[in-house]
């Protein structure tokens, strides 16, 4: 019977050491440079008056947000980091800064949607008043 004794000495240091590479910077910078052209290349297909309107545009950004992510693992960089994150905010002062929030103008519904989501609670209201009297008087009748 073959076997390790206690006496035995295993070795419990890892065999393989990993290595963190240090983060191209430079490299990067070019890399998302190319995404940024990309995404630049796609926004000119669609017309600048529906840059503030993401359904028209949200494939697009997707693919750029997912390019820089890409590029900056590929040359061992975190993402995001403070040089990706002002490469997005430039894009996005060149394509939506003309995008400003526009207060909500709050409309009331229709008259006859209004009255029914009125009448509801207070037809509810009634009916458990009167189910309480009803109950409270069965109540009566059976002690």
């Amino acid at each position: 019977m073959s076997g390790t004794s206690a006496s035995d000495n295993f070795n419990l240091e890892p065999t393989i050491t990993w290595q963190r590479r240090l983060c191209n910077e430079s490299r990067l910078r070019w890399e998302v440079e190319v995404c940024g052209e990309d995404f630049k290349r796609d926004m000119a297909h669609i017309d600048p008056e529906q840059w503030c309107n993401l359904t028209y545009f949200m494939s697009e950004y997707h693919l750029f947000t997912l390019c820089t992510e890409t590029k900056s693992h590929n040359v061992d960089c975190y993402w995001p980091n403070p040089l990706v994150e002002s490469y997005i905010i430039r894009i996005h002062k060149h394509f939506f800064s003309n995008c400003t929030i526009e207060e909500v103008i709050w409309v009331d519904p229709p008259d006859d949607t209004l009255t029914i989501l009125i009448l509801i609670p207070v037809f509810l209201t009634l009916a458990m008043i009167a189910l309480v009297v009803w109950c409270s008087k069965r109540s009566d009748l059976l002690a």
